[in-house]
């Protein structure tokens, strides 16, 4: 996966946009507010996102290119070396639990409006 099927993917889920609130080579995916994902553009390779935190230990023992996050809670979130054999596909759901872990963590206020509005799209969770 490069830098464009990245962001492309990312922008591809309901609601989310695209900012870059701590300098401009650091590209930081939200939905309602909240990051679910963020990268480096220059030199682009890892990118970190949550993880369900039962599987964390299991994901980074199975796969060498997932490891600590990079300047994020240990636990919660974890770096993803796209250098290595992860297929798409595994590299696309991990982004879109990241995504969905996200929303489960709002009020149900913000969750049901969320919610509501990928129901409209009919975008499948």
């Amino acid at each position: 996966m490069d830098i464009m099927e990245f962001r492309e993917f990312c922008l591809s889920l309901p609601l989310a946009e695209e900012t870059t609130p701590f300098d401009e080579d650091t590209l930081v995916y939200k939905i309602g507010g909240k990051m679910f994902a963020y990268t480096g553009m220059a030199g682009f390779r890892l990118f970190n996102v949550k993880a369900e935190q039962h599987a964390i230990p299991e994901l980074m023992d199975r796969y060498p290119e997932i490891g600590d996050p990079v300047h994020m809670a240990r636990g919660h979130w974890v770096s993803v070396d796209t250098g290595g054999d992860l297929p798409d596909d595994f590299v696309r759901d991990m982004i879109r639990t990241s995504y969905r872990l996200v929303i489960a963590g709002m009020t149900k206020k913000q969750r049901t409006e969320i919610l509501s509005a990928v129901e409209q799209v009919g975008y499948d969770l």
